[in-house]
């Protein structure tokens, strides 16, 4: 059994920066769209589950990130500023002469509230889900980090192959018990291809498993932040993983000292990947967020 979208996805490509992105597009009355950005491992046509328990008027775009399901991979690795590059000139496209709305998951929910806060002149309200940032660092870790990053380039990441699409689709069931069986396989189908021999293997690139060279910096982030001017809704999951590992950093009460329009949402009943477990709740209060601002 399959998930059955209620609203039809368009497919499209567009070559941003050197690189042919994939998009998905779910098209409604209102002209300016509500752009979707995924997380790490995920790609855009997943947010379908959001997008089929939104109200019809709304339209949907939604790019694979570079490296990610079908966007193309770039020859010299992935460096996060290349995601607001990649954004920027994505939004010269779509919506060249208004401000968006940015609806970002953990890794996307991350690249919404920081380009929020770089472009503030090109973001309308941002839905940030399950996008705390990342835990602190000092410097004394930077040796080792470069110590492991050279290794990983001797010894390169890899993603384990599946002997079936129904293995794969099994798997996330049962590493999520709150994801129903056909969502799963909705998933399973848009994370993978299948090969000659019926095996599927993740179509995100391994070098997305490489550590990054780069200690993150939070207190550039926390600038960041404090230069956005847009509303944020901040979505938390009841049964986050992510948010218990960055101690106080990630609550609410602490992100708004930092963003000044920033309202928190809890979405009960639902771990990290909150629009795949939970996407009728979080339609609910994305649409009243969208209402009142």
């Amino acid at each position: 059994m399959i998930y059955q979208p209620r609203r039809t996805p368009i497919h499209e490509q567009v070559v941003v920066r050197g690189l042919r992105h994939h998009v998905t597009r779910w098209a409604g009355e209102d002209p300016g769209p509500i752009v979707l950005l995924h997380g790490w491992m995920d790609t855009g046509d997943t947010f379908q589950f959001l997008v089929d328990a939104m109200p019809d008027r709304h339209s949907f775009i939604a790019p694979d990130w570079r490296g990610f399901g079908r966007t193309e991979w770039p020859a010299d690795g992935y460096w996060f500023p290349d995601y607001f590059g990649d954004l920027d000139a994505l939004l010269d496209l779509w919506s060249p002469d208004a401000p968006v709305t940015l609806v970002g998951h953990s890794m996307g929910g991350n690249i919404a509230t920081l380009f929020a806060g770089i472009r503030p002149e090109r973001v309308r309200r941002v839905v940030c889900i399950e996008g705390f940032g990342l835990a602190r660092t000092q410097p004394e870790q930077a040796p080792g980090r470069y110590r492991e990053w050279l290794r990983q380039l001797r010894e390169p990441p890899e993603f384990a192959s599946f002997p079936s699409l129904e293995a794969f689709a099994h798997l996330l069931a049962r590493r999520n018990p709150r994801l129903p069986s056909e969502r799963a396989r909705f998933i399973a189908e848009a994370w993978t291809r299948t090969e000659e021999d019926g095996s599927v293997m993740v179509t995100a690139d391994p070098a997305h498993k490489r550590i990054n060279a780069v200690l993150y910096r939070r207190e550039e982030a926390e600038a960041c932040w404090r230069e956005i001017v847009a509303p944020v809704l901040y979505v938390i999951a009841g049964q986050s993983e992510f948010l218990p590992r960055l101690g106080e950093d990630g609550l609410p009460e602490n992100m708004a000292r930092i963003v000044r329009r920033l309202e928190p949402c809890v979405i009960y009943d639902a771990s990290h990947m909150v629009h795949h477990e939970r996407p009728v709740e979080l339609a609910r209060e994305i649409e009243a967020f969208l209402d009142r601002t």
